[in-house]
């Protein structure tokens, strides 16, 4: 998406250095690798593929440094910030944030950037890292011509005008503004919108948006509103909180169920650690709790809700409590472990994830991944990562991709890991990916990224734009070599969104004057063309453009957009939700 011209462009990757590489593909270590693990095949020896700089020794320069498993590599000096880059990571100072909450950053920009270098890991025998300078800025269908489905047979016919944005609730009256005004041929409807409810003037979050058969349910600041998919009307009552929302569960359960946490007060002491479960069809209140405090230095003034499967995990600072999401029956508690090993992040979906911080003020320190049984928590594997190296998303539950950083080394990693925890590749080649991912300063957000996708044995990955349209590279599991890569349709950045019967879905942007759109690519054959299954009205583009931060989502032929970040600006009729279709 292109940056509206008041807002900076966010940060994103540099360009490779232009110095060529020299020595062996290995290079020689400066201590020697760990042993293979007992029972674990060490990996097959590698020969350098043809992308330069691959795991070879850089000359010195201005930015050389020690590479992050003690082997040299490169780190190439400062870039000019691009849109849709990666996240920075943990300890940077902070910078400004989106509208109305100044002091923190803005979702996008990741600084760990430049050429490849190898690395030897300790249980993972053999990673290679793209390292970066790091710069602190001030600031499916099976038919291709089949035409998507606009919404279930049960759902209500959506009206000539979108509906009543009113104040977040749809509760009818007269519509101030047809978006739909001067629709060109070829163009999709806006089935319905919503205004965002009041907020503070310094702003409030809007996280989660949870899309059902029947039901697209979003939370805004101290309330959780629900619109019929079809037409946008209220499906229930708007439920409010006593104090605002805090954290919500991105995943839903396969029966519809969220859960919501939401702050004990509103001074400076208040925590976040009152949860209530929400039926997404009905708006029912289920059960509720308070999460308790854990032991010293392991607080709940910030949570994060994981669900995988019918367990809802709470992650404090320091330590998890896994809930029956159905009862609110307490399952197990994760807690410290090991090696002074304190669980700091959990992932949810299919499978449990849980990432710990080992040792972190000793010379043992290291991060650790393990995945948990959701029922009893009991450990199935655990798998450790070198000195220097944080665990800071999941790209993929199912299959595992992990993206690791080194903010000492300045460097990041991609790898894929097997159904049990052993190592199975790496992104192995040169490139300036960029999916968009939320921040996470005072804890990690494993999961908050968009514009990532994968399959059984694919990982989608967009490029930055530089100075136009992105592409979408095809990242080979098996090997971690790129299978294929498709440029964007427009002069916009194309985001993945899901893979649906054998194709890849995927977010195009908006430019100033065109709505953005969503297009489907082939994922085998020969020919990956993607093909246009829906363009937003450049009436919208605006409102497209208009969103610091958003989350979207193509379900049933319709794609949803909202925003997750309110302003408090009352001179604005600003959105919280949009609804495009045919």
């Amino acid at each position: 998406m292109s940056q509206p011209p008041s807002q900076p462009p966010q940060g994103g990757f540099g360009a490779p250095q232009d110095q060529p590489p020299t020595g062996g593909a290995f290079g020689a270590p400066q201590t020697p690798p760990p042993q293979t693990p007992p029972g674990q095949t060490p990996p097959p020896a590698q020969t350098p593929p043809s992308q330069p700089g691959y795991g070879y020794p850089q000359q010195p320069g201005p930015y050389a440094q020690p590479g992050p498993y003690a082997q040299p590599g490169p780190y190439g000096p400062p870039q000019q910030p691009g849109p849709y880059g990666q996240q920075p990571g943990y300890g940077y100072p902070p910078q400004p944030q989106y509208p109305g909450a100044p002091g923190t950053p803005p979702p996008g920009s990741n600084p760990f950037k430049g050429r490849p270098a190898l690395v030897i890991g300790a249980a993972v025998a053999a990673l290679l890292v793209i390292g970066g300078t790091v710069f602190a800025v001030s600031s499916g269908d099976d038919d291709k011509d089949k035409k998507p489905v606009a919404g279930k047979s049960d759902d209500a016919k959506a009206s000539t005008d979108p509906a009543d944005p009113g104040d977040g609730s749809g509760d009818g009256g007269s519509d101030p503004e047809d978006l739909n005004e001067g629709r060109k041929p070829g163009e999709a409807k806006v089935l319905w919108y919503k205004e965002a409810p009041d907020a503070p003037g310094s702003g409030a979050d809007a996280p989660g948006m949870w899309i059902t058969d029947r039901t697209a349910v979003k939370a805004a600041y101290k309330q959780l509103f629900a619109y019929r998919v079809g037409d946008g009307n209220p499906a229930w009552e708007p439920v409010a909180f006593d104090q605002k929302i805090c954290a919500v569960t991105p995943q839903q359960t396969s029966d519809d169920k969220i859960v919501v946490a939401y702050m004990s007060g509103s001074s400076d002491r208040a925590k976040c650690n009152r949860l209530q479960q929400i039926d997404l069809n009905t708006g029912k209140k289920g059960w509720s709790a308070q999460v308790a405090d854990g032991a010293l230095f392991d607080s709940v003034i910030s949570i994060e809700l994981t669900v995988a499967g019918k367990t809802l995990m709470v992650g404090r600072s320091q330590s998890g409590t896994a809930y029956d999401i159905t009862t609110g029956k307490k399952l197990f508690d994760k807690k410290k472990y090991g090696d002074a090993c304190f669980p700091t992040a959990f992932a949810g979906g299919t499978r449990l994830i849980s990432v710990a911080s080992c040792d972190a003020t000793g010379a043992g320190e290291h991060d650790e991944m393990q995945e948990l049984d959701p029922t009893t928590g009991k450990v199935k594997w655990t798998q450790k990562f070198d000195k220097g190296w944080t665990v800071s998303r999941v790209y993929s539950l199912d299959p595992l991709v992990v993206y690791g950083t080194n903010k000492d080394k300045n460097a990041w990693n991609i790898s894929a890991f097997t159904a049990n925890g052993t190592f199975r590749s790496q992104v192995g080649f040169d490139e300036d990916f960029a999916p968009q991912c939320g921040w996470a300063v005072l804890e990690r957000d494993l999961q908050g990224c968009l514009g990532v996708a994968a399959d059984a044995d694919t990982l989608y990955l967009p490029t930055e734009a530089t100075g136009g349209a992105n592409e979408i590279v095809a990242v080979n599991l098996a090997s971690g070599k790129e299978k294929w890569r498709v440029k964007s349709p427009a002069e916009e950045s194309m985001l993945p969104i899901r893979v649906e019967d054998g194709k890849l879905i995927a977010y195009v942007g908006p430019s100033y004057d065109t709505g953005g759109q969503i297009v489907s690519i082939p994922t085998t054959g020969g020919a990956h063309t993607p093909t246009k299954l829906l363009q937003n009205p450049a009436g919208t583009a605006d409102i497209e453009n208009s969103f610091f931060s958003k989350d979207f989502d193509w379900v049933d032929g319709r794609f949803y957009l909202s925003t997750t970040r309110l302003t408090g600006n009352d001179e604005s009729r600003e959105k919280l939700m949009l609804a495009f279709g045919k």
